[in-house]
């Protein structure tokens, strides 16, 4: 058998290995199911020099559910029609969950038969993919090229390729699912964000502009006081929602440094809000890894956001400054603003002050967090050199 552990002497099978190796690295990295299923195929094809190769992906009832082809023109699939259902061959394949190989399908007992428009096929071999005993998929290549059927050197190699392919497409398929979880806890967060804030205010001014109408005979002055009102808190929502929308769109600031990430923040809310916020950065200014400072960036984001919308400040400062110990830095934090009981909270903002340790943990980073009623608050991380 080929492996990476175990390579050809000759100069051929050498040749073979690298192809193979080849392989292997191109499956490994992605992190699309739809791109690993079709880069198995397209890889698998020439390492055994079949004609056309495909991957069939079951249900939990066995039924094909997808199904990609190599080698196949897209017209000739279009003609072809629906998907196989998993009958003769490719069915024995799926409830055995073995590898065949057999020189001539026209004839083998098990055949079921081609649909119309399907190519002539004849040299077969078919391999199954698995993770930890859990079948996943199965690999088929035809018509052996240069011979009249497929060896068992390359059904051992084909088998090898399957142990990798299996793990590439189960590490795709954890990729997607952790995807798709953070796709419904953003929107959750963000269905918070807006009910909570946003949105109440809105309702608010809905509210107090209900009797109007009838205050514009009864109490003249008041109605135009209310509605003046009104025009102010629709101007903050604006505001509010700008800041909102700023925050949920990190390409804004993806690949900047520190210092341009934080100038960048700090300058949307200067004109965005009644708050005056300044921003202080050493000489040199921390260059730290992509990494942290996406954390740090998105800590600073979200601070900000909860104290325009919740502390009540008039003032609030960023800070960063050498840690006193000679390696690392500091972040702070600050606002004037009402403050809140950290024994008490059970969230800060709307993310949580979970959320916010988290990312701080994850960087390697501390956190404190002072602040109480009527004193405003200040976070300190502290963050390691790297």
């Amino acid at each position: 058998m080929i492996s990476p552990t175990n390579p050809p002497a000759s100069s051929e099978a050498g040749g073979l290995q690298a192809a193979f190796d080849a392989a292997l690295r191109s499956i490994a990295g992605l992190a699309s199911v739809d791109e690993v299923l079709q880069v198995i195929v397209d890889r698998v094809r020439p390492l055994v020099g079949a004609e056309y190769a495909a991957l069939g992906i079951n249900d939990p009832k066995g039924r094909i559910e997808r199904f990609i082809t190599s080698g196949m023109d897209d017209e000739t699939r279009r003609r072809i029609g629906p998907l196989p259902e998993g009958h003769g061959l490719l069915g024995l394949i799926i409830r055995e969950n073995r590898s065949f190989r057999i020189a001539d399908i026209n004839v083998d007992p098990h055949r079921y038969g081609f649909p119309p428009n399907h190519p002539p096929m004849a040299s077969f071999l078919g391999v199954p993919i698995a993770v930890n005993g859990v079948s996943l998929g199965r690999l088929y290549l035809t018509n052996k090229i240069g011979a009249a059927e497929f060896s068992a050197a390359d059904q051992a190699l084909v088998e090898t390729f399957a142990l990798h392919a299996g793990i590439a497409l189960d590490n795709a398929r954890l990729h997607e699912q952790l995807q798709r979880l953070a796709v419904v806890d953003e929107r959750e967060r963000i269905s918070k964000d807006l009910h909570d804030g946003i949105i109440q205010n809105l309702y608010a001014v809905g509210l107090s502009l209900e009797d109007v109408p009838d205050l514009m005979e009864a109490d003249r002055p008041d109605a135009e006081a209310r509605v003046e009102r009104a025009i102010d808190s629709i101007h903050l929502a604006i505001q509010d929602i700008r800041n909102f929308i700023f925050g949920l769109r990190p390409g804004l600031l993806e690949g900047a440094s520190l210092a341009a990430g934080l100038t960048a923040l700090v300058d949307e809310y200067r004109h965005n809000t009644m708050i005056d916020i300044d921003l202080e950065l050493p000489d040199p200014v921390p260059n730290p890894s992509p990494e942290v400072t996406g954390h740090l960036l998105t800590i600073v984001g979200e601070s900000l956001s909860n104290i325009v919308r919740h502390s009540r400040a008039s003032r609030a400062s960023i800070d960063v400054q050498p840690a006193t110990a000679g390696t690392g830095y500091i972040l702070r934090i600050d606002d004037n603003g009402i403050g809140f009981d950290p024994d008490r909270a059970g969230r800060l903002g709307h993310q949580g002050l979970a959320n916010t340790r988290d990312r701080v943990g994850r960087i390697g980073a501390t956190m404190k967090l002072d602040s109480g009623p009527g004193m405003g608050t200040r976070i300190v991380i502290t963050v390691p050199a790297t």
